[in-house]
């Protein structure tokens, strides 16, 4: 797909820092900041229980809300809500996605509006459930794709991303260096980058999150949320969703937002707190560390008062276990949230009668 693809006016791109606009796609401003859509997208009405929402729908639901038409689905979304006693919590169980994580939100949201744009190859560069996603979702849209992977990569999620038909490519060095390298195949080709980082539409379907939340709980929103935080995609997408909800006028209050990094890679939490100077390798679907978005994770940080936290190897493997005796078979990355909500009510950020959810977001099978 050619860079000057012209575009419909309801998804002209505008760049949050300079403030300029674009009526044809590209995937970053001139002045190299991520772009976003100009316009909003809204239900028509004030009240959710006039918006005729389907739940059996998943989370084309909430189409309204969204840039495009479900034209790559896999019938993904409205994933449990289950209750967690032993955490005084409730945990949404995002790893029951056809993929097994979260990342299938924003999968279906960019697939679908690639093909709508008729875009014939995607890249995307990923540490594995990202990729895995892109690589389902543009099976399903007839699309090609290559994922760009550390060549520390578990087997398992090159498999799934080799079996959905897509090309790994594989990658020496850190998770920036894979990350220049789909960008400098970007740069020089003419594949359009689906990425998770950088992709407003992937955004888009991340807010999914809050819009069923926000329904599974009869539009009453809970006081905190703890996701992983690395490029912010669900975190964002969380900020993004339930400000939507609040502006359409669907909920009363914007839930505190909290991240949990991985120590040794928290450049958010590094900037709040003192680094601890330890590394976590266990939660590798967050070694990220430069993000994208840090200037709106830091601003969603600011006005939802809440933090991010960095969170030792020892406190994930610990906590781990701990989610796979009580039967949530996730990930080791899916960890760090739980165990930060602990530590956050250790200090007293987040009060013992907190209402608060915590995001589950990859599978054990995964791993």
């Amino acid at each position: 797909m050619s860079a000057d693809t012209s575009l419909p006016p309801t998804l002209r791109l505008s760049c949050p820092t300079c403030g300029t606009t674009y009526e044809a796609w590209r995937w970053r401003c001139s002045c190299d900041s991520p772009l976003d859509f100009e316009t909003s997208f809204l239900p028509a009405v004030f009240d959710p229980t006039e918006a005729n929402i389907d739940l059996r729908r998943g989370l084309w639901a909430f189409e309204d809300f969204l840039p495009t038409e479900p034209h790559a689905t896999l019938g993904e979304g409205m994933t449990p809500l289950v209750d967690a006693p032993e955490w005084d919590a409730a945990f949404k169980l995002e790893y029951v996605f056809p993929t097994g994580s979260f990342k299938d939100r924003g999968a279906t949201t960019t697939l679908s509006l690639a093909r709508e744009l008729g875009v014939e190859r995607v890249v995307e560069d990923s540490s594995g459930n990202a990729g895995a996603a892109i690589a389902t979702y543009a099976a399903r849209a007839g699309i090609d794709a290559e994922i760009y992977v550390p060549r520390s990569a578990k087997r398992s999620k090159l498999k799934a991303i080799e079996r959905a038909g897509a090309t790994p490519v594989r990658v020496e060095g850190s998770r920036q260096a894979v990350t220049d390298a789909c960008v400098e195949a970007v740069t020089d080709g003419d594949a359009w980058y689906a990425s998770h980082a950088w992709n407003p539409a992937f955004f888009a379907g991340t807010a999914t999150f809050a819009y069923e939340l926000a329904a599974q709980r009869d539009w009453e929103v809970p006081d905190a949320i703890v996701t992983p935080l690395g490029h912010g995609t669900l975190f964002l997408g969380a900020y993004r969703g339930f400000n939507a909800l609040y502006e359409a006028g669907w909920i009363d209050d914007v839930p505190r937002l909290y991240g949990a990094q991985a120590a040794g890679y928290a450049p958010i939490a590094d900037k709040l707190h003192r680094s601890t100077g330890e590394t976590n390798d266990v939660a590798d679907g967050i070694q990220i560390q430069n993000p994208v978005r840090e200037s709106e994770i830091m601003a969603a940080l600011d006005e939802t008062g809440g933090d991010a936290i960095a969170l030792s190897e020892a406190a994930v493997e610990d906590e781990l276990d701990r989610l796979h005796r009580h039967g949530f078979y996730t990930e080791p990355t899916c960890a760090v949230a739980p165990a930060a909500l602990h530590q956050l009510r250790a200090t007293g950020e987040i009060e013992r009668d907190d209402d608060v959810v915590v995001p589950l977001t990859g599978s054990g099978l995964k791993s």
